[in-house]
């Protein structure tokens, strides 16, 4: 026996709550499970189709999301998104200096890629210069995570959440056109509910980045704390190896001065010399410049190594087998192992040794606790409990953990190598990709095929390109895939369908009608509020799909124009800075800054106001009722 419409109404709205506390109860429960089990609660009551369920996990916004996370991790392979970072910074000195640049760069960049692979891709970046200048790295994560979200409110494809909205734009649209003569209202604002062009909500959105990042930039000094105990745990005792480099004829780093080069001022590196043609030039000044063919030593620490491996054409001189072949940098990574007694390598040299044979591997640097290593690294003689990094191939870890050649094997964190040769290539490809997103609504009314102005077209055919073109592995891109973000994406999608067709939308549509009355502007307003609050407490991409339909259910009360309340949910689902749950990229920077919760709360509440009120001001002026 089917449920009444008032029960289907009860239970959708109970499933919907039954999500959000326990979200709030407990913190860590994991979301794509969360939704999956009320979409499932929601079929099995027969509120949801079946068919119109599992559409969430075929929808568009879906596949595109999966288009931008493929080429997110082909420009971290191929050593775009380092170059980017490692440019960013440069030699700025002072906070403001550095808060300045990566306001520009990180809105700029959130506006067309995914806003956790550029949070990821700058947080070693800004900790390596943060360690350098002796600043606390809670300086300055939480505000990459704001300047991301800001950034990513700027055009259609900046956030995985405008896709949300836009794709229930066209189920909302293809739905109302079969039951247009109903529905007067309907007829008179069809118009209003067509999805969004790339640049629509830039409106909004524009100015609401640059007022957001002003606040950053003049207040962030206050804004933001200053664990200087975390500073304190990154100059902790750590591993400084030995690390002889070569420079290449197609190092960007040569003709240009240590200093020039970034090399001066590394964290936790020192340039011990260069060995240019057997003249041995030490100590080096910051004047010294860089040529081809010289070989530079450094002590340094793991990380620090793994960084000068990304500089194209820097290669480790240690050992004769290091492979140098850009087209097998997606087979190698680095690994650290501490030499045992029985290792068949104790006695010989580096040089001698013969890594490639025994193990597959090549030493790129050595650490010996407490002795002072020559700085000719081939030279070094082996013994027990030395520490090598070594390159190896990826199943290495696996082979080698229990071999009683080593008393440990560990792998190094992001010490895959990277294919600089497709570097120009990939640039070219999002390049092109970014260009065809910003020409689509010129497309419109041209004899060209309907495919060619859809942005999840657009996004997957580049997704496709860098895997062809050997950009990116297959195998990298399944890694890249966001499974979770994915489910929940799809669940909350087949959620909000319910939460829609059981007319539970339209009672909380009309219920917050009958609190805020007949007057538009107080609707819009507790519309945005109501949305900001839920994203600050379960995920975004939730929100948005539920608010939509209260949204369009309460413009019909109103019977004005949906488009100010469809534009004021898209930029307040994506609004989230005074919880660290509410948004990904704020949960990214909470470890690593040493944040806590009360930390978000003083800092974004003062840019959740901000930006807030200026959204208000402008969303009914762009889009009137």
């Amino acid at each position: 026996m089917p449920l009444s419409p008032i029960a289907q109404q009860m239970i959708a709205i109970a499933v919907v709550a039954f999500v959000f506390v326990v979200m709030q109860w407990k913190r860590n429960a994991p979301t794509d499970a969360l939704f999956c089990f009320a979409l499932a609660v929601l079929v099995a009551c027969g509120i949801v189709e079946p068919s119109q369920a599992w559409q969430g996990f075929s929808n568009r916004a879906v596949v595109a999301i999966v288009g931008l996370l493929i080429v997110s991790a082909a420009l971290k392979n191929t050593g775009v998104l380092d170059l980017i970072g490692q440019s960013l910074l440069g030699s700025v000195k002072s906070e403001q200096g550095a808060m300045a640049r990566l306001s520009v760069v990180v809105v700029a960049t959130s506006a067309f890629l995914l806003n956790t692979a550029i949070v990821a891709m700058l947080m070693p970046v800004v900790i390596s210069w943060c360690r350098r200048r002796h600043i606390a790295p809670s300086r300055f994560l939480l505000a990459i995570s704001y300047l991301a979200i800001l950034g990513g409110t700027c055009t259609l494809v900046g956030t995985s959440t405008n896709f949300v909205v836009n794709e229930q734009l066209e189920k909302t649209l293809a739905k109302g056109r079969e039951q247009a003569t109903a529905d007067p209202w309907f007829a008179a604002h069809a118009a209003e509910l067509q999805p969004m062009p790339l640049f629509e909500i830039s409106q909004v959105g524009v100015p609401c980045a640059i007022a957001g990042a002003l606040v950053l930039l003049i207040f962030g000094r206050r804004l933001f704390p200053n664990r200087t105990e975390l500073l304190e745990s990154l100059e902790d005792q750590r591993r400084e190896y030995l690390v002889e480099m070569t420079v290449l004829q197609n190092c960007p780093l040569i003709g240009r001065s240590v200093e020039q080069g970034g090399l001066r001022n590394l964290p936790g590196l020192f340039l011990i010399e260069i060995d240019r043609d057997g003249q041995v030039i030490a100590p080096v000044s910051p004047r010294d410049r860089i040529w081809e063919s010289d070989r530079l030593v450094f002590t340094g620490v793991v990380a620090t190594i793994v960084d000068l491996e990304k500089i194209p054409g820097l290669v480790p001189a240690a050992d004769i087998n290091y492979e140098i072949a850009p087209e097998r940098a997606d087979s190698r990574t680095l690994v650290e192992v501490v030499l045992s007694p029985s290792s068949p390598l104790v006695g010989s040299t580096i040089r001698q040794a013969n890594f490639r044979q025994y193990y597959g591997a090549a030493v790129v640097a050595v650490h010996r606790n407490g002795s002072r290593l020559p700085s000719k690294i081939g030279n070094i003689e082996l013994l027990p409990g030395d520490t090598l990094l070594l390159q190896t191939s990826h199943d290495f870890v696996r082979n080698f953990r229990n071999r009683p050649d080593f008393y440990l094997v560990s792998g190094v964190e992001d010490g895959k190598g990277r294919r600089h040769d497709k570097l120009p290539l990939a640039s070219c490809i999002t390049c092109g990709l970014i260009a065809w997103l910003f020409l689509q609504p010129f497309f419109v009314g041209l004899p060209l095929p309907k495919a060619i102005l859809q942005p999840d077209v657009a996004i997957f055919l580049a997704a496709i390109i860098v895997l062809g073109t050997g950009c990116l592995s297959v195998s990298d891109a399944r890694r890249a895939i966001d499974i979770p973000m994915l489910l929940t994406v799809g669940a909350a999608i087949g959620v909000g369908t319910g939460f829609a067709a059981s007319g539970a939308a339209n009672a909380v549509a009309e219920l917050l009608f009958d609190v805020v009355g007949t007057h538009e502007y107080m609707a819009l307003i507790a519309v945005f509020i109501i949305t900001v609050c839920f994203t600050e407490m379960i995920s975004n991409v939730a929100v948005a799909v539920i608010m939509v339909s209260i949204a369009i259910g309460l413009a019909n009360q109103l019977n004005v124009s949906p488009r100010p309340f469809i534009m004021a949910i898209t930029v307040a689902s994506s609004l989230s800075f005074v919880s660290p749950i509410g948004y990904q990229t704020n949960l990214m920077v909470m470890g690593p800054g040493g944040y806590r919760p009360l930390d978000y709360l003083r800092a974004g509440l003062p840019l959740s106001l901000l930006v807030g009120t200026l959204a208000l001001l402008l969303i009914p002026w762009l889009w009137p009722f």
